[in-house]
């Protein structure tokens, strides 16, 4: 028995032992547990983490498409994209291959603003090691890298519009200047590569690749880019076989090659001395691809608040965040300081004022475009007068015609019940609005309240009255582009004033060449809304602040409307609407006119938008937004069959979709 008790206690004891040494280890977890959990609560998860984690999820999944797409056979994403939508035609090129054409005329590409790539020749200290690196295409990595920096070398001087001291920054050359903006994103990539399935290549393609961000005639100052671009072009001919150059100029390139076309019939200095039948010697057409003949309204919407119909609704979604200082850049404010020193940006303001545009009561397009109608899916209907879906007559009228208005009230009302307050008689006080504390200047920072304020009680601003509202608000800005560019419609085209350069990129103030063989093609796309006009609001007084916004709670309240998010859309291509694309083609230069004296032949093809069906297309092969209309294999094989030597007959005349003859109608301007 005693030794029974002791081994009860021996195992009791022994039990007990054990039963501390796990609570210890319990409190030993415990404490660990708490310190985890203090710890964590101790990093607190902000904003800047969850904006890297999406960030860095964003770009990693990015790079794995990316590896994937590269590392597959090439045959897996055609067998896929067929297996989906069925047997996919022939490229262009291919298929006009098996017809038997082959390379004859040399072509000519003239890229638009923006598309081009520029390096870097000469920089500040902050760009050390860029030397002859791409600050506009490519990746764009210098801009996540140093924003600040890279906004200070993109700038133009901004009282001279050329380099500003100690930076040179220049046009890349040769096809890979454009063929692609970014990787993956082409341009020309497309039509050159359908143009060297009939044995064209490089010493038959030249890239007309120019500073984009100058004024045209600045190109010559300081790169004698025009110059460059006789030369080749004569060199072209020469070594051709003396066929004369097909020339594709796209988007603000075809205002730079009308500007070109004067400068070179023009004598020296002024001009490039080529005579008055240069172009009828080099040239055989001129195939324009969405041409802003007229200007586009989105330029004024860009000059006056940095904005387009994107940046509003990105602006609605996140109020506030991009006008504000992020990433150590002020977004807004240094992108106006940065832009408003390109010049290039004022050729594309709306030219001819209410007589081209409408006024306060009228335009020419009226109501006949439904923003919401379903789009043609094929680009083979040939119409060469009116719109096959001109049975929207009997919608409600839109007053194009105001291309700003301040509220939606003032845009719909009758000029008679607007009261306005004519803003150019006043005088900008001392007392600036917004100027404390700002780190970049604007000139907005030079006005006033009372200034600010007369802008909007003025409500209404047409094409007419856009140049005194440019003038008033941006000063600076205008002073250079009246140097260089200007918008009216000439009385009087015999005039000498109108042999100066400021006159040659408005085709409503310069005459065509002298070049009756010549052919002039305006191709753009249609079927997608384009902005056109806007609705505006003043915003609430802050630091450094731009003071108009567009107001994108302005709705039109039905499916059918064509106000949207504050902007007023009509027909075009989703950046120029069809009546700057297509009037000079369909009425200014249409047979002998004082702005076409010698009769050169003009022809417009509309391409009706049809988006692709799936992503497995891409951007499509019949779309005819602005830039994607590159990539529409209709668009390139008319391009190519004129390259090959085919003429407008051969290739059935018009092409139209759109109202733009009925259009072009309603436009009183003396031919």
């Amino acid at each position: 028995m005693p030794l029974l008790r002791r081994r009860k206690v021996t195992d009791s004891s022994k039990s007990t032992n054990s039963e501390s040494t796990i609570d210890k280890q319990d409190d030993k977890k415990n404490q660990s547990k708490r310190f985890r959990r203090e710890s964590y609560s101790s990093e607190k998860w902000s904003c800047w983490d969850s904006c890297c984690w999406f960030i860095g999820f964003i770009c990693s999944m990015w790079w794995f498409l990316l590896f994937l797409y590269n590392t597959m056979p090439a045959s897996i994403p055609q067998y896929v994209t067929e297996a989906i939508t069925g047997h996919l035609p022939d490229p262009p090129g291919v298929k006009l291959r098996k017809e038997g054409l082959t390379v004859n005329h040399p072509v000519v590409f003239v890229p638009g603003i923006v598309t081009g790539g520029l390096e870097l020749w000469e920089g500040h200290q902050c760009a050390d090691g860029l030397f002859r690196k791409r600050l506009w295409g490519g990746s764009f990595g210098e801009l996540y890298k140093r924003p600040l920096c890279w906004a200070e070398h993109m700038s133009l001087d901004n009282e001279t519009g050329l380099d500003p001291p100690g930076i040179r920054v220049r046009p890349v050359s040769g096809l890979v200047a454009a063929d692609y903006f970014a990787a993956g994103y082409f341009v020309w990539a497309v039509l050159i590569a359908n143009l060297a399935q009939i044995g064209y290549e490089e010493k038959t393609m030249y890239m007309a690749a120019y500073d984009w961000r100058l004024s045209f005639q600045n190109t010559e100052v300081r790169d004698q880019t025009l110059s460059r671009i006789k030369s080749n072009i004569e060199l072209m001919v020469a070594t051709n076989g003396g066929k004369k150059v097909v020339v594709i100029p796209h988007s603000m390139g075809v205002l730079y090659f009308l500007h070109f076309m004067k400068w070179v019939e023009a004598p020296a200095p002024m001009g490039g001395g080529g005579g008055s039948d240069w172009c009828a010697k080099h040239i055989k057409a001129v195939m324009n691809i969405g041409a802003p003949f007229l200007g586009v309204p989105k330029s004024v919407s860009g000059l006056f608040s940095i904005e387009a119909r994107d940046i509003a609704i990105a602006r609605a979604f996140a109020p506030g965040f991009l006008d504000k200082d992020v990433f150590g850049l002020q977004t807004f404010q240094h992108l106006m300081r940065m832009t408003r020193t390109w010049d290039s940006t004022m050729s594309m303001i709306p030219k001819g004022g209410d007589t081209i545009w409408g006024g306060l009561d009228w335009s020419p397009e009226g109501g006949s475009f439904k923003c919401s109608a379903k789009k043609l899916k094929k680009n083979s209907t040939h119409n060469t007068g009116q719109n096959a879906n001109s049975n929207l007559d009997d919608m409600k009228s839109v007053n194009y015609g105001r291309i700003i208005s301040f509220g939606k009230d003032v845009a719909e009302a009758h000029s008679s019940k607007i009261e306005r307050v004519d803003f150019r008689d006043t005088v900008k006080g001392d007392k600036l609005a917004n100027s404390s504390n700002c780190d970049i200047w604007i000139e907005y920072h030079e006005m006033d309240n009372d200034s600010i304020k007369a802008v909007a009680d003025y409500k209404v601003y047409t094409a007419g009255s856009i140049l005194d509202l440019l003038h008033f608000v941006a000063p600076k800005l205008m002073a250079r582009g009246g140097a260089h560019f200007s918008y009216g419609i000439a009385d009087n085209l015999d005039d000498p004033k109108y042999e100066h350069f400021k006159y040659w990129s408005n085709p409503l103030e310069t005459k065509l060449p002298n070049a009756p063989d010549m052919e002039i093609y305006s191709m753009y796309g249609v079927g997608i809304p384009t902005e056109r006009a806007y609705v505006y609001k003043l915003i609430t007084a802050v630091d450094c602040y731009i003071p108009f916004q567009i107001d994108t709670s302005s709705e039109g309240g039905s499916e059918d409307s064509c106000l949207k998010g504050g902007v007023f859309s009509a027909d075009g291509d989703e950046t120029v609407p069809v009546l700057s694309a297509g009037f000079m083609c369909a009425k200014g230069w249409r047979g002998k006119t004082r702005f076409n004296p010698s009769g050169i032949r003009t022809y417009i093809r509309e391409y009706n938008h049809a988006p692709p069906a799936n992503l497995l297309e891409g951007r499509g092969t019949q779309s005819g937004a602005h830039v994607d209309i590159m990539g529409n294999f209709a668009l390139i094989e008319d391009i190519i069959r004129v390259a090959a030597g085919a003429t407008s007959e051969d290739l059935g005349g018009d092409r139209v979709y759109s109202d733009i003859f009925k259009w072009s109608d309603r436009i009183n301007l003396q031919l």
